[in-house]
């Protein structure tokens, strides 16, 4: 059984190890420890059968602007539908949150334009989301491709009338 959670302090040596995989090979940056748990909130898990097997961020950088990140599966449990999972619960936070765009930089294109992402020129995002890229040792030509998504923000109580949020509450009398 797959359970798509948010991450807890306790799953943060995990998901290193998650992400460590594909650092090694140089698809993904090295994140520390230290680095894991201050971010921990940003995080969300899956876990078949009680052992986490991936994990996913979604960093806020604008209050317009998110972006997706970190996404690791293990390897004996690709194919499972994990990473796609993991993604749209957190396309769906961001909505939520009332972010109007998402973006991911990736080796991996395909993927993300099977959940709707679109190309786009990583000179099109605000310089603020190369934060992390300078630590890269491939910095500024990695190959990777700039990704975004267009959301649809979720209708708070405060965007409802009166007759809209009395209707989803039940009364007690």
């Amino acid at each position: 059984m797959v359970r798509i959670r948010k991450a807890r302090i306790g799953d943060a040596p995990v998901i290193q190890a998650l992400i460590e995989q594909f650092a090694a090979r140089d698809e993904m940056l090295h994140r520390n420890l230290a680095e894991i748990c201050e971010n921990i909130r940003d995080y969300t898990v899956a876990e078949v059968d009680g052992e986490v097997l991936g994990s996913c961020a979604l960093h806020v950088d604008t209050p317009e602007l998110a972006e997706v990140k970190a996404l690791a599966v293990s390897p004996n449990a690709q194919g499972m539908g994990l990473g796609t999972m993991l993604v749209r619960s957190l396309v769906t936070e961001a909505e939520a949150l009332g972010i109007a765009q998402a973006y991911a930089l990736t080796y991996r294109p395909t993927f993300f334009t099977r959940l709707g992402f679109a190309v786009a020129e990583k000179s099109s995002l605000p310089h603020k989301v190369w934060g992390e890229c300078v630590r890269c040792r491939k910095f500024p030509i990695c190959g990777e491709e700039a990704m975004t998504l267009s959301l649809v923000p979720a209708a708070t109580d405060a965007d409802m009338t009166p007759s809209d949020t009395d209707a989803r509450e039940p009364v007690a009398r």
